[in-house]
């Protein structure tokens, strides 16, 4: 089911604004920062450069990425196949990496990175 109205992207849009904030503020940010990040990647087929918050979790030079509701979004699609190049926002820096998603057996989606 693909949620795609314009009050959905608005939802989205404000949800996503509201969450920029919080990782900037002096009070939470540190807190959020460490389970939030942001990703910034061109589109394969519109070639625009797009940048969404998303939760991670890091162990050494991979980044794991849970896309929730993946038939909701459509970002993770970049990197099916041989995936993709992006940026992640780590550690006050912006760090390159190569992203491929994967879909499991009870269609979970995980994007995993791994940075350069």
């Amino acid at each position: 089911m693909r949620h795609r109205g314009i009050p959905a992207r608005r939802a989205v849009r404000g949800f996503n604004t509201a969450i920029l904030a919080l990782r900037s503020s002096r009070c939470w940010g540190a807190r959020i920062r460490r389970h939030l990040t942001v990703v910034t990647y061109t589109g394969r087929r519109s070639g625009r450069v797009f940048s969404t918050p998303v939760g991670f979790r890091r162990s050494g030079d991979t980044v794991t990425i849970g896309v929730r509701l993946p038939g909701a979004k459509s970002w993770w699609r970049n990197f099916t196949g041989d995936g993709g190049p992006l940026t992640l926002e780590l550690d006050g820096a912006d760090r390159m990496g190569h992203a491929v998603a994967r879909r499991d057996a009870k269609g979970r989606v995980s994007v995993v990175v791994r940075l350069t």
